[in-house]
């Protein structure tokens, strides 16, 4: 087992935009392709790396701005963590783990080869690996602390018969009337 190390388990074909991509088509870039992240380069030359939480906060704190307006590389961290396709997955780890990061770029003689997540770590082998598995419980803990705080807030009233679309869920007084979150979200 270590003697596994990042490149044989690493995505080799990861998604890269040109670093004066729009945020606007960086989004849109990682829905189609269902990614968290996209790395910025020219050619084979890692200049930059955007992910979900850049984006958002981009949103956050430039809010007057439009989102087609901004570029990925405007947004991306000025240092970048990278490992080398030969580091051990333990290396890996630990340096996620201590870096707080889930992906790391691939660089290998100064070109980007690859990007390893702890999805692609996971996926080769969970039972390996306890540790990721404490770290993405404690993630998903912190999500349901959110979604209770924001429970809290929401006016709940009770199970029932949705008065705008008919079917039985968890209603929420709007405007009146007594309707699910899916009628709710779409209001």
């Amino acid at each position: 087992m270590s003697r596994i190390i990042v490149a044989d388990i690493m995505t080799r074909d990861p998604i890269i935009i040109e670093p004066e991509t729009s945020l606007f088509d960086c989004a849109k870039k990682m829905v189609k392709k269902r990614v968290g992240s996209l790395l910025l380069a020219k050619g084979k030359k890692l200049v930059g790396f955007v992910s979900e939480e850049d984006i958002l906060w981009a949103l956050v704190k430039k809010s007057r701005q439009d989102l087609s307006k901004i570029k990925a590389i405007d947004i991306s961290p000025r240092k970048i963590a990278t490992i080398k396709p030969e580091s051990s997955i333990e290396e890996t780890i630990k340096k996620m783990k201590k870096l707080k990061f889930e992906r790391l770029p691939v660089i290998h003689n100064g070109e980007l080869v690859g990007l390893i997540t702890t999805r692609d770590i996971i996926n080769f082998n969970p039972q390996v690996y306890p540790e990721l598995k404490e770290f993405e419980e404690i993630r998903e803990e912190s999500k349901k602390l959110k979604r209770i705080q924001i429970a809290k807030t929401r006016e709940l009233v009770h199970e029932g018969v949705c008065e705008e679309c008919g079917n039985t869920d968890i209603l929420f007084k709007l405007d009146g009337r007594l309707i699910c979150e899916g009628c709710k979200n779409l209001m």
